[in-house]
């Protein structure tokens, strides 16, 4: 599932002084942030990889990586620096401290950018440089189980219900486990894709490097794979 850090958790344990990073005493968290990310366009378009460490430098903790970002994402070649901010935002800076972007992030939900064109800041999976959508994700799907017994196809279409939700339906009979939930809507959400029903059930999936997509960690049941046909 999408690493997520609540904002919740964040205004418990950080506090942002001007020019300083946040207290020693945050180190679990900011480890759990540590690593690569991605940083990509909402809309599909290339995003570029930047890798959070926890050495101080000013304004927060060190940033490598953005050189990678001066084609895809210029506005980002500069990076230099991360750091949470008191209201639970996170953002990203130059080398004196400038806020080149800033996420919000819900409970539960990826970071997504707070103004601008929206972004998705998210940890990078394998070699990907750019979120999916449901323009390319559109089309004819297999559910089935990881060893390829299949459960049921599903065409995911980019037409839209009136409150602006993409719609879906099975192709053919699915088993029960996924029939019972009548799903007839899609949503993406970064790396994540969401099946929902009229009467309020839901079917979660993660990407994989591959493309394809294994059914959420949270979720009860058998494991199953999102796999194109």
């Amino acid at each position: 599932m999408i690493r997520v850090l609540g904002p919740a958790v964040v205004l418990t344990v950080l506090a942002l002084a001007m020019g300083q990073p946040a207290r020693a005493a945050d180190d679990e968290l900011l480890k759990a942030q540590a690593g690569t990310w991605l940083v990509a366009p909402e809309n599909g378009g290339k995003g570029c990889r930047l890798t959070f460490e926890t050495n101080a430098v000013t304004g927060g903790y060190k940033i490598t990586g953005a050189d990678a970002c001066a084609t895809a994402l210029p506005g980002l070649a500069k990076a230099s620096a991360w750091n949470f901010a008191d209201d639970g935002s996170l953002a990203i800076m130059d080398g004196s401290g400038k806020p080149l972007i800033r996420f919000q992030q819900e409970e539960g939900s990826p970071w997504e950018s707070d103004a601008g064109d929206p972004t998705w800041l998210l940890p990078a999976l394998g070699d990907v440089d750019h979120v999916p959508t449901v323009a390319s994700l559109a089309g004819t799907w297999h559910i089935q189980r990881p060893d390829g017994k299949p459960v049921c196809d599903v065409t995911l279409t980019t037409d839209k219900d009136p409150d602006g939700t993409a719609k879906m339906s099975p192709t053919g009979d699915c088993a029960s486990e996924v029939g019972d939930l009548k799903l007839t809507l899609w949503a993406t959400e970064g790396f994540g894709l969401v099946m929902l029903g009229n009467d309020g059930s839901s079917l979660s999936f993660d990407m994989k490097p591959d493309g394809t997509f294994q059914k959420s960690d949270e979720e009860e049941g058998e494991p199953l794979l999102l796999v194109r046909k």
